[in-house]
């Protein structure tokens, strides 16, 4: 069975077409689980009578709400679509039917991109790779959560979603998952990401950069790197750090300029992230 957990938080007007891309699929062995992140714009009315589990809880960001959902879910796999995304017809079918062939935990697809109704082109630094692909994880995030599906021992392994990020919780999650397991990728475009929206949760922050580093001084705290990775990572900290200083400085925001500047400066010295305590970073991305 594959478990797919729709999260949502006052976005009805996606949520029915997003639960019907995933009641539509060919592959039969599948619950939907929509977790609701505290709407007050009577979402649940929206998928009345479709076949799936509804979860109200207060809201708690979009990593609580994946969370909860992988905790009420039943399935060997576990997939996520994002509400305002949508499903081609043989995702599930296709994903599972290579994971099963070839021995992966992990896969992810290729992506069709609409942005205020035109369809976009990806650029080169979005291209995606199969195998050990922890250093391409670094620069960006290019694993889209909606194209993804998951053994759940995985969860096991490198844990949950971390609560603490309002945003960039899925390149945190990425790092943890590909520093561990080799992912499948699947070239044929499986999923519709649809941006644009004004109430995006990547417009609500400046800055993102500043997630990006919490997540990269974790997975160097975290001691499973080997050699290789843990020097891409640290060249991948140092220059994001710099570049967030950077424009720190030039808002006027010089303390928090310092800070990024030493953590580079303790990147570049000795690589050692075992120093930096969790609360500093969490004060820096506030």
């Amino acid at each position: 069975m594959v478990s797919v957990i729709i999260t949502t938080y006052n976005r009805r007007r996606f949520l029915r077409e997003a639960a019907l891309s995933v009641l539509k699929q060919d592959y039969r062995d599948r619950e939907l689980i929509v977790v609701d992140d505290g709407s007050t714009d009577g979402s649940q009315d929206e998928v009345e009578g479709l076949p799936l589990a509804y979860i109200r809880k207060e809201n708690g960001g979009i990593s609580s709400a994946r969370n909860k959902g992988i905790a009420a879910a039943r399935g060997e796999y576990i997939a996520f679509l994002d509400v305002d995304d949508l499903w081609k017809k043989s995702k599930l079918s296709t994903q599972i039917s290579q994971m099963e062939a070839k021995g992966h935990s992990v896969s992810y697809t290729n992506e069709i991109w609409i942005r205020d109704g035109k369809r976009l082109n990806q650029k080169l630094r979005h291209k995606k790779y199969s195998g050990w692909i922890f250093e391409h994880c670094l620069p960006l995030c290019i694993i889209s959560p909606s194209s993804a599906v998951i053994r759940r021992e995985v969860f096991d392994d490198v844990g949950l979603f971390d609560e603490s990020l309002p945003v960039c919780e899925d390149y945190d999650m990425w790092l943890r998952v590909t520093a561990r397991h080799p992912v499948l990728f699947i070239e044929k475009p499986l999923i519709i990401k649809r941006g644009g929206h004004e109430d995006q949760l990547s417009r609500r922050y400046a800055g993102m950069d500043r997630f990006r580093i919490k997540g990269i001084v974790k997975i160097l705290q975290d001691g499973c790197l080997d050699s290789a990775m843990r020097i891409k990572a640290v060249e991948e900290l140092k220059k994001k750090c710099r570049i967030y200083a950077n424009g720190a400085m030039r808002r006027g925001r010089a303390e928090e300029a310092q800070y990024y500047l030493s953590l580079a400066v303790k990147a570049a010295e000795s690589g050692e992230m075992s120093s930096i305590k969790d609360d500093l970073l969490l004060d820096a991305i506030r």
